[in-house]
């Protein structure tokens, strides 16, 4: 069956259906990832976007029980070459197809998705509409220009309850606004008492968890869209330690007074160098925003930038200077993508540590 693509700017790609049979609206994007398919389509920061991989061939090892970032996907579409029709791999449960399918995801193959991500790079990403071929293309056009993105991602996919992965070391808060699952695992690894909150969870609420730090995870869409939080973190800094990942970067660049904006095309991939100013040490790292922190934008805050992109130059990551709170705008938790920059899971404990025997110096 077939199935199109139709971009606001009036360009159609047509090509053929996998998945679900809904039609389906949302910002088009590109990963560049050569693997990590199946943790891609389940992190929640693509909510309600249609993501184009630009490998391939896509779902050649298959859908397995281990590889999800989300229990339950909230990106709006999958764009490929070619999805794989018969997986191979020891771990292999189901076919991409098939996992689109149960989700209720539409899918599409077989388009020049070379050409798709030559005209995102080139005009920015665009709002798109997958469905059928029986529709009329300039009545979606018009539909999707006068169609607002949506504003609200955060509260979509954040936990709606308090939850706590029980652990014996540092008592680490997580605030979840749109977390992947490697970063939870990350903070089990290290045996930390883990308290996942709701992204609009307040200062007092998280304090009278009395925890060591405070984690801030990842999530979608424009962090100026989630005032509540940036007021949290305002009333936070300072009494806990603090780590920002992504969307959390932002949002603690916000808090302190930097600004943000939106990027042309974001950097979605699992291959992004990373310069750690310090030390001029180069970090390949996984990405996944739209948005970055606007480096002018530091010099009247109390922030240094501590990381760069390679590739053009924006603030990879920040750090306080009175504070003990840092934050970066990539995933050390590396789902998917390659584990350079795990030790900065490592930094937190050391920081939680000292924060712990100043206070403990300080008492007598």
């Amino acid at each position: 069956m077939k199935r199109q693509l139709i971009l606001e700017n009036g360009t159609v790609f047509v090509g053929k259906a996998f998945g679900s049979e809904r039609e389906q609206m949302g910002e088009v994007v590109f990963n560049t990832g050569m693997t990590g398919y199946q943790e891609i389509l389940s992190d929640p920061s693509y909510c309600s976007q249609i993501v184009t991989l630009t490998y391939p061939l896509i779902g050649n090892y298959g859908i397995n029980r281990d590889d999800f970032e989300s229990i339950k996907p909230s990106i709006n579409g999958l764009i490929v070459k070619e999805a794989a029709k018969y997986p191979s791999n020891w771990r292999n449960e189901e076919s991409i197809d098939e996992l689109l399918k149960a989700l209720d995801i539409p899918g599409l193959e077989g388009i020049d998705t070379r050409k798709l991500t030559r005209m995102i790079r080139e005009h920015g990403v665009l709002k798109g509409k997958l469905c059928s071929m029986n529709v009329n293309v300039e009545e979606v056009v018009r539909e999707l220009k006068g169609t607002p993105l949506i504003e609200n991602q955060v509260s979509m996919v954040s936990t709606k309850e308090s939850y706590n992965s029980p652990g014996r070391g540092f008592r680490v808060v997580l605030v979840d606004f749109g977390m992947k699952k490697g970063i939870l695992r990350e903070l089990n690894n290290r045996n930390c008492d883990v308290v996942v909150v709701p992204y609009d969870t307040t200062c007092e609420e998280i304090l009278r968890l009395n925890p060591d730090g405070i984690m801030l995870s990842n999530g979608p869409g424009d962090p100026v869209s989630v005032p509540e939080a940036i007021e949290m973190l305002k009333e936070l800094l300072g009494k806990k330690p603090i780590f920002g990942i992504c969307l959390g970067h932002q949002l603690l660049a916000l808090a302190c007074g930097a600004k943000t904006t939106k990027l042309k095309f974001g950097h979605r991939g699992s291959n992004h160098p990373v310069k750690e100013l310090i030390t001029g040490k180069i970090d390949i790292t996984a990405q996944n925003h739209g948005y970055t922190v606007e480096e002018s934008s530091i010099k009247d805050t109390r922030l240094t930038i501590t990381h760069i992109s390679v590739n053009d130059g924006t603030v990879e990551g920040i750090e306080h200077l009175d504070y003990p709170a840092f934050s970066v705008q990539y995933h050390p938790e590396a789902s998917p993508g390659p584990e350079d920059a795990n030790d900065l899971f490592e930094r937190f404990m050391n920081l939680m540590e000292k924060n712990i025997e100043a206070k403990t110096l300080a008492r007598g």
